[in-house]
């Protein structure tokens, strides 16, 4: 008796099942499909990813190439066509190597590149942190105290890894201008921050103590 309910609510238990599948086949075979669909759709874009990313590297290595053998102008015109596409690794590699290599005088353009990789490239949180930093050490030399603070915010209003490098900029920026209050008091910031870089935080206290001991 057991054995005949046991086959008969196994033969009820298929029937719903073959049922369900019958009655829901064009729900079903939509399902799948975007399911497939999308699978191809992710697959192509990760292809076309890596074809854009290998083809950047070779524009990059090329433009070195250009810069090398004296061909400037063609390697400026490259790297910046790299920072334009706003690729994560690439873009920011390329502005690195136009400041370093003074491929670019105008300071404005210079900027508007920073500009573009901090507010419009989908960088990572300390990437940008750290373009953040460099456009303030870019600028540095030129920029009125309130600029320069501006362009810094960002990294130290948070506890981001750069925060130190950005309050001991500014405490030699401050001591440049001979405002040497100013000075110590971000040289003291940079010691009591808990995310301060050991190595800046040594320079900081060498600096207390040679030029403000008293």
């Amino acid at each position: 008796m057991d054995e005949e309910i046991t086959i008969i609510n196994a033969n009820t238990r298929n029937e719903k099942i073959r049922n369900f599948f019958i009655n829901n086949k064009k729900r079903i075979i939509i399902i799948f499909s975007i399911i497939f669909i999308l699978l191809v759709g992710y697959y192509s874009l990760e292809q076309i990813k890596n074809k854009n990313k290998i083809k950047l590297a070779n524009e990059f290595n090329s433009a070195t190439i250009d810069f090398e053998i004296g061909e400037k102008e063609k390697a400026t015109e490259k790297l910046t066509n790299i920072i334009n596409k706003q690729d994560v690794t690439y873009s920011p590699l390329s502005l690195y190597f136009l400041i370093d290599n003074n491929l670019i005088d105008n300071k404005d353009e210079i900027n508007e590149f920073f500009n573009i990789l901090i507010n419009e490239t989908n960088l990572e949180k300390e990437i940008k942190n750290l373009l953040i930093y460099k456009k303030a050490l870019y600028n540095s030399d030129s920029s009125p105290e309130n600029e320069l603070i501006t362009i810094l915010k960002p990294i130290i209003n948070s506890e981001s890894i750069w925060k130190s490098h950005a309050l001991y900029l500014l405490a030699e920026y401050f001591y440049s201008q001979n405002e040497k209050q100013k000075s110590k008091e971000f040289f003291m910031k940079v010691l009591e921050s808990t995310s301060s870089n050991n190595q800046i935080k040594l320079e900081a206290q060498k600096r207390l103590n040679r030029d403000f001991s008293e």
